[in-house]
């Protein structure tokens, strides 16, 4: 993800394509029959989880919560805000050259194809809309990528764990032990999380969306959990409850792209009313 000018890979594009490689739809599926991550795309991904990993610790995520959860940037309209993320098109992708809106339509839709509730539609709609970090100035490494728990132990289930030695809180007896400075099954509530699209965007529609939207938006990144239940000695039963609706959400966000792009300007006026039915016609970013 990156702005029309910038012709450097694409390092949302090449991070899905590694999620997909890891948790493949078909878990029958032999990692071999996925793409391979030759250089430079490997290479691009280490060192996108190496920075990642260095910078995510305590002190950054409560900085840039004190800084973005204040929701003073911008106010747009749902559908500004959405052309607004299309200035970060991917043109560097010979394979495709659909932008953010037809991104965010194709996850939509394929939730609306299966009957689900028109919430559910509209937070597939949403889910992404947090990117819009990266034209407010923050760094790949600080928007996208898998999420995990700082202040306590970093999983070895968490994508490159051995970057984490060079993260300050990893020698930091405060928070490298297991729980860290959280109690047992606190919940995720009490738990900071590393800084990102997810996090943002829950603190921008926390006050609209039913609870198992804004678990969605907040929790669709955090693999280490999801799909490989590393925290489950930081969740309360409440939360294992909700992140059913985190798994159901998984696999429209990382399967239903196709080259085939909707129609945006005949699903365009579909959106309006359903997000008119949650949302407020100004939304503070």
């Amino acid at each position: 993800m990156k702005n029309l000018k910038d012709k450097t890979p694409d390092i949302e594009d090449l991070w899905e394509e590694n999620l997909r490689s890891r948790y493949p739809e078909n878990g029958d599926k032999e990692k071999e029959d996925f793409r391979d991550y030759n250089d430079p795309a490997r290479d691009t991904v280490r060192e996108f989880y190496r920075l990642n990993h260095l910078y995510q610790n305590y002190d950054f995520v409560l900085q840039k919560k004190e800084k973005y959860t204040k929701l003073e940037k911008r106010k747009m309209g749902l559908w500004e805000a959405v052309e607004f993320l299309n200035t970060l098109v991917d043109d560097s992708d010979p394979d495709t050259d659909l932008d953010q809106t037809q991104h965010l339509l194709q996850t939509s839709e394929a939730i609306r194809a299966d009957g689900h509730p028109d919430w559910f539609i509209l937070t597939g709609f949403l889910h992404d809309l947090g990117k819009v970090l990266c034209l407010f100035g923050e760094p790949q490494w600080a928007v996208v990528g898998d999420t995990f728990p700082v202040g306590c132990q970093f999983s070895q289930s968490i994508v490159y764990p051995e970057f984490f030695k060079e993260n300050s809180d990893f020698h930091n007896p405060r928070f490298n032990t297991k729980y860290g400075i959280y109690e047992p099954n606190c919940g995720l509530d009490r738990v900071q999380l590393s800084w990102g699209h997810d996090e943002y965007l829950y603190h921008v529609l926390k006050e609209y969306l039913p609870e198992p939207a804004l678990y969605m938006i907040r929790y669709h990144s955090f693999y280490a959990q999801h799909k490989e239940g590393a925290y489950d000695h930081l969740m309360n039963q409440h939360d294992h409850s909700l992140f059913e609706w985190v798994k159901r959400f998984n696999p429209y966000d990382l399967y239903s792209k196709s080259p085939v792009p909707p129609n945006v300007s005949e699903l365009r006026p579909f959106y309006e009313d359903l997000a008119a039915k949650y949302l407020p016609d100004v939304i503070t970013f």
